[in-house]
């Protein structure tokens, strides 16, 4: 069998060896158990760096470490950020233009955060809300559409963050007046005659509020400590500071709610880290308002965003055509039409299975490969696809495992497997750039 050339375009002469511009986190409790347990680690193998056109890629900056609201002196909390490029600027002003306008051109805008969107001033912030279909495209109607959502979110905690006591009580208080004197005498607690089946603790029944608050008491208790072990490297998700804790708080209640509304799926352990760079965002935005307000905008971006991959999270669907396996499996055949030899080597030579590692990779969007600030470059990139996020995230994969073919292609089952579970430093505007020519250049 004739093995297929690796592409022109990866062997380009362009290409030049750059620095890593990031340091990975500790990596996700959800490690597969796959993964070796060998200490050995080798050098990080550094990817050839492209230099694409000026309009391509933006310019690279120096290395970027997130600090948090509690640790950093900048005025809005966010992120410790080196001084601009001209092209920062320049794209900054460009996007800020856009959002300005009285209907937002959402192609244009698009175009402008797909290759990264600077920080300041909010700009994330405000795109991400408009890219999410949060924000409608007329500024007009902002205010109006923030005041219902968030109407709505505050209805939705008070209805689904109660415990059936509370909810008797609320039932109590909404009866008729001729119970009225009754409920006096009795101290506003019903009498043994008058509680329902439903309504005893015991009750087995499926519409027993004590049945399921019992039910919704597992999940909670995942939450919790899903919730406890987000980010504890940063004082603004963990810590014994109250500001911490509100915001892990805000984290709780957005889980809460959304598994309480959303009965096919619930929660499954991960969804906290998919929630926290949309949280941070919203809640460090300089519009004072709107960080007051950050718990309801995120929850329902958070809502927004999981619409593309919430069959990911359905355990019932992993072998249907819309399951995570049906999409590792697009992964796998993409990988193929671009880079056939090391498909064949990773796949069929030392079997490693993408389950393994791409599993991760995909149902928690990359947050744990890389580190906070690099987060968030990408998902302006996936969130900027008209296409939806999916599709890009697994170019972005593919362009993962192309960055690293050298690696794998030398190594056996168990290196391969530890590098790809524990993704090494990389240039991040790079393997955007990689990410974004295997969508123009055509399978060899």
């Amino acid at each position: 069998m004739v093995k297929k050339p690796v592409p022109d375009w990866l062997n380009s002469s362009l290409w030049s060896p750059s620095p890593p511009s990031a340091v990975r986190p500790i990596s996700s409790a959800t490690n597969d158990a796959a993964s070796s347990s060998e200490s050995a680690s080798a050098q990080p193998d550094h990817p050839p760096v492209p230099v694409p056109p000026p309009s391509a890629v933006r310019a690279e900056s120096p290395e970027v470490e997130i600090r948090d609201p509690l640790s950093d002196d900048s005025d809005n909390g966010g992120s410790g950020s080196p001084t601009p490029t001209a092209e920062d600027i320049s794209r900054q002003a460009l996007i800020l233009q856009e959002i300005s306008r009285k209907v937002i051109n959402m192609g244009e805008l698009r175009r402008l955060a797909s290759q990264g969107i600077p920080d300041g001033a909010g700009i994330r912030c405000t795109v991400w809300k408009l890219l999410l279909g949060y924000l409608p495209t007329d500024r007009g109607l902002w205010s109006s559409e923030l005041a219902k959502k968030r109407s709505q979110y505050k209805r939705f905690k008070e209805e689904l963050l109660m415990n059936p006591s509370q909810i008797t009580r609320k039932l109590e208080n909404s009866t008729s007046l001729e119970n009225e004197e009754s409920k006096c005498e009795t101290g506003g607690v019903l009498s043994r005659s008058e509680i329902t089946h439903g309504e005893h603790p015991l009750s087995l029944g499926k519409t027993s509020v004590w049945n399921q608050f019992f039910q919704d008491t597992e999940i909670i208790e995942q939450i919790d400590r899903d919730v406890k072990r987000t980010h504890p490297d940063m004082h603004f998700f963990s810590g014994d500071s109250e500001f911490a804790k509100t915001n892990q708080d805000a984290l709780r209640n957005i889980l809460i709610v959304f598994a309480k509304l959303n009965p096919g799926i619930r929660y499954v352990q991960g969804m906290n880290e998919i929630l926290a760079p949309l949280f941070y965002m919203f809640k460090n935005d300089p519009i004072e308002e709107n960080a007051a307000f950050a718990e309801a905008d995120t929850f329902f971006c958070f809502v927004e965003l999981l619409s593309g991959f919430r069959d990911h999270f359905c355990q019932q669907l992993d072998n249907s055509v819309v399951g995570i396996r049906s999409t590792i499996s697009k992964l796998s055949m993409l990988l193929k039409q671009h880079d056939e030899e090391l498909w064949r080597h990773l796949e069929v030579t030392t079997k490693v299975n993408p389950q393994f590692y791409a599993f991760r990779w995909i149902t928690l969007l990359l947050t744990q490969e890389f580190n906070f600030a690099d987060s968030l470059l990408i998902w302006d990139t996936l969130l900027s696809d008209p296409e939806g996020p999916q599709e890009t995230l697994l170019r972005v994969c593919c362009a993962m495992l192309i960055l690293t073919r050298r690696r794998l292609l030398a190594g056996d089952f168990t290196s391969n497997l530890k590098l790809l579970q524990h993704y090494p430093p990389t240039n991040i505007s790079h393997m955007l750039y990689v990410a974004n020519k295997l969508r123009s250049q055509p399978a060899r």
